[in-house]
């Protein structure tokens, strides 16, 4: 019996949704219905879009998430035993980076550090959004302390940046927190994002490795990582891309973010831009790394391919997956599955205070 409609997601049903995928957390679904997806009502661009065209369809995009935030806040705890303080740096390049400082209240000890990188496909949101603030909150009340970076995006409202300048801001920050350990209280260095953010986090540690100073970083934890940027020609060994293809990500979102972050296409190779494509060369003498995906994400398959060729290369290495999630749900549905965001909290601090 050869049932087509048998296999998981779009690949049995082109008409399948997350919310009508009977792997999806029901709360989670009802949530999706309630809401929509990613950029909600903004209808995808054509494969032929224009960079600048890309551009706009960036800003519209961050508008839309943007007003979420006042309904993000009202859900979002307070967190009274964290606090929380600024630092800009200079960088080489003649501009400043913000790092927002996260750390237990009243806490002089040295604690494990975190520098955390935020999503939006390194073209759009922002660290001081609602979203990565609470999530670097819930990190620090963990006993860490957690460093945001407010890195130069592809596009958005802190655009137009294409690559590498997100990347270069990113591994400043980094040499900055390793340099200051001392003064922050810090007793390691984990390297951590999400989606856009997971890509920073990895193309750090690969250009970390590259420059011989990776031994400053710890560890390396990226969630749900976008790391592949092919999404306008998905291979079909990235069977995500098809199964799970607009469970509130989609391909036709992603190519426009990817014109956005590298617009002639001209690093579209390159393990920095998108460290998919990184040889074992490359990968090898990185740190610890652990690589967490969702189930229902169309960027489920490229993470657990990047988890394979770090095994391949001998970098020590753990995966796990995230059943019933879609993309970064983990953080994003805490309100409504909170013991799926405790149990990836649990997961970051163990890792973090394991270095």
């Amino acid at each position: 019996m050869n049932d087509h409609s048998l296999l998981p997601g779009r690949l049995g049903d082109d008409n399948r949704r997350f919310e009508t995928d009977p792997r999806s957390d029901p709360r989670i679904s009802e949530q999706v219905r309630l809401l929509g997806g990613f950029g909600a009502g903004l209808e995808p661009l054509p494969a032929t879009a224009t960079y600048q065209q890309c551009l706009d369809y960036c800003l519209a995009f961050e508008q839309i998430q943007a007003d979420g935030h006042a309904g993000l806040a009202a859900i979002i705890p307070k967190f009274d035993g964290v606090e929380v303080s600024q630092q800009t740096i200079a960088s080489a390049e003649g501009h400043t980076i913000r790092l927002y400082i996260h750390r237990p209240k009243d806490c002089t000890d040295e604690l494990p550090g975190l520098i955390h990188f935020h999503g939006g496909g390194m073209v759009i949101t922002t660290a001081a959004d609602p979203g990565p603030t609470f999530w670097r909150n819930t990190l620090a009340a963990e006993g860490m302390v957690v460093i945001g970076v407010e890195y130069r995006n592809g596009g958005g409202k802190l655009g137009n940046h294409p690559f590498p300048a997100g990347l270069n801001d990113c591994t400043e920050a980094t040499q900055w927190v390793d340099q200051h350990r001392s003064v922050l209280k810090v007793s390691s260095l984990t390297l951590s994002g999400e989606s856009g953010g997971g890509n920073l986090a990895i193309a750090t540690a690969l250009k970390a490795n590259q420059a011989q100073w990776v031994s400053s970083i710890d560890g390396v934890y990226a969630m749900c990582p976008y790391i592949y940027g092919g999404y306008a020609n998905p291979s079909p060994t990235l069977l995500s891309l098809i199964e799970n293809d607009d469970y509130l990500l989609g391909c036709s979102v992603m190519r426009s973010m990817v014109k956005a972050y590298d617009p002639e296409g001209l690093n579209r190779l390159n393990p920095l831009a998108w460290p998919f494509h990184a040889s074992l060369s490359d990968l090898q003498g990185l740190p610890p790394h652990l690589i967490s995906v969702n189930e229902l994400d169309p960027l489920r398959d490229e993470g657990l391919v990047y988890y394979r060729k770090l095994l391949a290369a001998g970098v020590s290495v753990s995966a796990r997956t995230v059943n019933g999630t879609p993309h970064a749900g983990d953080m994003s549905f805490f309100h409504v599955a909170p013991e799926i965001t405790a149990d990836t909290v649990a997961s970051i601090a163990a890792f973090v205070r394991d270095r």
